[in-house]
C-alpha cells in the first residue's frame, strides 16, 4: 500500500498499486472536479505532485497534450484521471484552488 497525502487539508490516505489519483481520492471521500469520468479530455482534476513523482505512471501523450491546454501549468502538474499509482513510494499532492 501506498500512502496518498492531499493538501491542502493535509488528508492521508492508504491507497492501492493500480489506482488513478482520481479513483483513489474519491474513493477516501476527498472532492476532486472532474467532467469527463477519467477520459483526459477535461483537464479538470489537474493538480501538482509535491512528493514521490517517481510514485506514479509517466505522463502519455494524451495527458501532456490536455495539460498544454491548460493554464498555470508547471513542471509538476498530472491529471489525476491519468496519474497511475505505482506503489513505489508515497506520493503527495496539492489540490489547485484556481482550477
Amino acid at each position: 500500500m501506498t500512502t496518498l497525502t492531499i493538501l491542502p487539508t493535509a488528508t492521508s490516505v492508504a491507497v492501492a498499486e493500480g489506482d488513478s489519483l482520481l479513483a483513489a481520492m474519491l474513493a477516501s471521500g476527498v472532492p476532486l472536479a472532474h467532467k469527463c469520468d477519467g477520459e483526459a479530455s477535461c483537464g479538470q482534476c489537474h493538480l501538482f505532485v509535491i512528493e514521490g513523482r517517481k510514485g506514479l505512471s509517466r505522463i502519455s501523450r494524451e495527458e501532456n497534450e490536455i495539460l498544454d491546454t491548460i493554464v498555470g501549468v508547471g513542471s509538476k502538474s498530472r491529471l489525476a484521471c491519468q496519474a497511475t499509482l505505482t506503489g513505489t513510494e508515497d506520493v503527495t499532492v496539492e489540490v489547485l484552488s484556481f482550477v
